[in-house]
């Protein structure tokens, strides 16, 4: 039982740390794409919107061919855009004809 306990008061914890780290990696629009730009050479790469029932928002990719550093960020309709996941390692897929599936 404390075990259990123990484990639910660390994710809970763990979560409620977390939020304040999100909020770390937002900013304006503008600020975050000179940035990515200035910073790690990074251009757009691949974009689309994910949409919930009240808002819509603009995730995007941002990678560098030269640095092989990537960005995925969303952007709201306020133009606050936040930092999702970064990375290194980055290489383009060539599209494929074949892609199974229907749109979401």
């Amino acid at each position: 039982m404390i075990r259990q306990l123990s484990a639910v008061g660390a994710a809970l914890g763990a979560f409620v740390m977390s939020t304040p780290a999100i909020a770390a990696n937002c900013a304006d629009r503008e600020t975050v794409v000179e940035r990515l730009a200035v910073h790690y050479d990074e251009q757009p790469t691949a974009a689309g919107l994910q949409t919930t029932e009240d808002k819509q928002a603009l995730v995007e990719v941002w990678s560098s061919r030269e640095t092989g550093t990537f960005t995925v960020m969303m952007t709201m309709p306020d133009g606050m855009t936040c930092i999702v996941a970064t990375g290194t390692d980055w290489h383009q897929a060539a599209p494929d004809a074949h892609i199974l599936g229907s749109a979401s």
